[in-house]
Formats: structure tokens, sequence, C-alpha cells
């Protein structure tokens, strides 16, 4: 009897629990009416299904480079170039059904802190990097990209070594080719024969360029009369040097430097009444800022070589430098542009390759479409080769007033 007991109980206990875990589930859908078909739910997907995730909505686009520190300017010209074509592209309904998200990291010029910044930014669930700003930290973090694959779009890093890998390419000009092509536009303009050098010897960027600057002065006829070094032990005080190449005669100072140093020695050159031309590249913007309104007479007649000039009457220019302003109450720079055109470079790379984030082949379908693309962009309409070089045309813009305008040739 106790055991007749004991099975009837044990019976009604299993019936109990399994009601109980049925009480959670849904109720069963009402059959439809007429010839429609029933909707069906499979409630357990094979395995090799995968449902639309959270991160395949969107593409995380990971950009680092110096938002504090003497050469902020540069980062955060940058970066907010970036977000505004994240934003007019995610206000456009974004690109195959993603939304773009820009994550952005200080590394104050400093190559340590950028590997740190990129590996945060991973962390985060970066797909695409915009590597970094500047050439030093941007060549640490190639090396990161290297080994993790993906693609990455440097909107300024312009030593030749920030594309090393197969999955690096560039919006800026090289080193090199700012050297040459500087050397090349004052020739072809006929702006001064005689030019003279200051320079970092002691940053690879500064050195880069002027080495290139003065092989090709060579090859179209300017007089290289004064070479000047100073390095970043050194770079407040220019009385030698600028006492130097007012001896030399130079009609020209090719200034292959940053806009921190160049204020001082646009400063001091104009406390010294020397009245060469000075010119220089991309490091260059900024220097208005930099120099401050009290002194921005110094920056008068400057002149610097650059894909981008605020002031150009294109629609697409046009567009932009308001839309800038409106933002962020400033004018934009070069930096600023090229930031803007690495985000669109990267829409198109998605559209031309159809990839999707989270596919095994996202990686090596991004980096086959950056040769396949041609961008309309705010620097200039734009190509790629496989080593990851841009192929674009060179202007130059020449401050008037504290406001950078396109040159014209007189």
């Amino acid at each position: 009897m106790k055991k007749i007991f004991a099975l009837a109980l044990a019976l009604m206990m299993v019936l109990a629990a399994f009601a109980g875990c049925t009480n959670g589930t849904t109720e069963p859908t009402e059959a439809p009416t007429g010839t429609e078909a029933p909707a069906t739910t499979d409630p357990t997907p094979d395995s090799g299904a995968s449902e639309p995730s959270a991160e395949g909505e969107k593409l995380v686009i990971g950009g680092i480079g110096p938002l504090t520190g003497d050469y902020a300017t540069y980062g955060v010209s940058v970066k907010q170039g970036a977000e505004m074509a994240v934003k007019e592209i995610n206000e456009a309904g974004g690109v195959n059904g993603l939304t773009f998200e820009l994550l952005f990291e200080d590394d104050q010029t400093d190559a340590e802190m950028a590997v740190n910044a990129y590996n945060k930014l991973m962390d985060n669930g970066m797909q695409v990097s915009l590597g970094a700003v500047t050439s030093g930290a941007c060549i640490a973090v190639t090396e990161e990209v290297q080994k993790d694959g993906i693609l990455m779009i440097t909107p300024s890093g312009s030593q030749k070594e920030c594309v090393q890998y197969d999955t690096c390419f560039r919006i800026c000009f090289t080193d090199p080719d700012q050297g040459i092509y500087a050397a090349q536009f004052i020739a072809d303009n006929k702006i001064a024969t005689k030019v003279a050098v200051i320079y970092d010897k002691s940053n690879d960027y500064s050195n880069g360029i002027k080495d290139n600057f003065v092989a090709k002065a060579a090859e179209v006829g300017l007089e290289v009369v004064s070479e000047q070094a100073f390095t970043d032990q050194s770079r407040t005080d220019f009385s030698v040097q600028l006492q130097a190449i007012a001896s030399s005669g130079a009609e020209l100072v090719f200034l292959p430097i940053y806009a921190q140093e160049a204020a001082y020695i646009l400063t001091q050159a104009q406390s010294a009444n020397i009245s060469a031309i000075f010119f220089g590249c991309d490091g260059l913007d900024g220097v208005i800022e930099k120099i401050g309104a009290d002194n921005v007479s110094a920056t008068e007649g400057v002149m610097l070589l650059t894909p981008f000039a605020a002031d150009a009457q294109d629609e697409q220019t046009v567009a932009f430098t308001a839309a800038y302003k409106a933002a962020y109450n400033a004018t934009p720079d070069q930096f600023a542009a090229d930031g803007y055109d690495a985000i669109y470079t990267i829409k198109a790379a998605l559209e031309q390759s159809g990839a999707k984030p989270g596919d095994a082949d996202f990686n090596e379908k991004m980096v086959a479409a950056m040769t396949a693309i041609t961008v309309e962009g705010l620097t200039g309409t734009m190509t790629w080769s496989a080593d990851g070089e841009p192929t674009k045309s060179a202007t130059a813009v020449v401050i008037k007033d504290g406001a950078y305008v396109a040159y014209a040739a007189e």
C-alpha cells in the first residue's frame, strides 16, 4: 500500500512540475482563416543561421589623436570633421542598413598612449580604424592594425611607414610628396629663387619633408642658401636661426614644421623685421590660432601647401564650411577636411564591397574595395593604389587678414 501511495504521490509531483514549467510560455497563435498560411516560429533555429545583432546594425569607427597638449589643434580638427561626416551619413539613412558610430581617444601625440588607445577602442568594438592623427603615433598603431587585419585610413599620418602594411591607407600626402610638391609649386609660380629652411631635426616628419624639398629644389632651379635646425629641446628661441637667414639673402623660408613652433618663428621674425616669405606644409595649418589675435599680423602673407581651402567656392566646400562654423564656431582647416574625407572614404568602401560587420571576410572585402573606389572629397578627387597612397592634386593657401585664402598667382 505504501508503495502504491508513494508512486501516486510521485506522479502528482511530476505533473505539477510540468504545469509550472509551461505557465510562462506564449499561448499558441490562433490559426488564420481562409487560404493564408499560418505563421510559424522555429523555437530552435539551426546553428548556421544568424539573427541581426546589435553590432551588425552599426559600423564602429575608432579614431586616435591629440585632444590635449601643444598639438591638440590637429586632433580636435580631425575629430570634429569626422563627427560631421558621421552625422550627415546617419541622417541620410546610413549605409546598407548600417549607421556609423565614431569613438575617439586622446593620445597627446605619444606613441605608447596611441597603442593603449587603440587597444581600448578594439575592446569597445572598433571595426575600422582612423589610425592616429600624427605620424609617430600612427606608425605605432599600424603594428597593432597589422596583427588584427582591420582596415585603417589615417586622415593625416604622413610618414611613409604609416601605410607600411596591406590594410593601411591615408587621406593626406606623404612627407616626401609634400617636400617635392612644395619645391615644385614655388618654382612653377616663381615665388622665389633663393630659399632657406628651418626644420626640426629631432622630428621625423620635419626631416622627411626637408630632405625631399632640398633635393627637389636643386632639380627645379631653386637655390637653398641656408638650412637651420632646432630640436624639441630648443623650440622657443629662434634668434640664431633667423639671424643666419637674414644674412643669407633668402627670399623665402620653408618651414616643414608644426604650427606651435611656427608661431614662435613668425612672431620673432616680425620683431627682427625679416621680410622673407614663409612657406609651410600641412603642419602649419592652425598657426593663426596658435599665434593668437594679438600677434596675428605676423602671419600675414604666410603660405602653406594644402589640398583644402575653406574659402573655396565649390558647392561641397561652401556647405561643409558653413556647417562646421555653425557646429563648432570655427573655420575648418585641412585636418578637419581630412577627417571628414576619411569617413566618406569608409562609406565608399562599404558601398563598393557590400561587406557586413561581423562577417568573416569583412576586413578582406573592405581592404579590397579601397583600390576600386573614387572619392570626390573636400581635399580633392582621390583614388588609392595598393600601397595605401592617394592620388590627388596639391594647391596652396595664403594668410590674409587673419584668414586662409586660396592662392592666386599674380
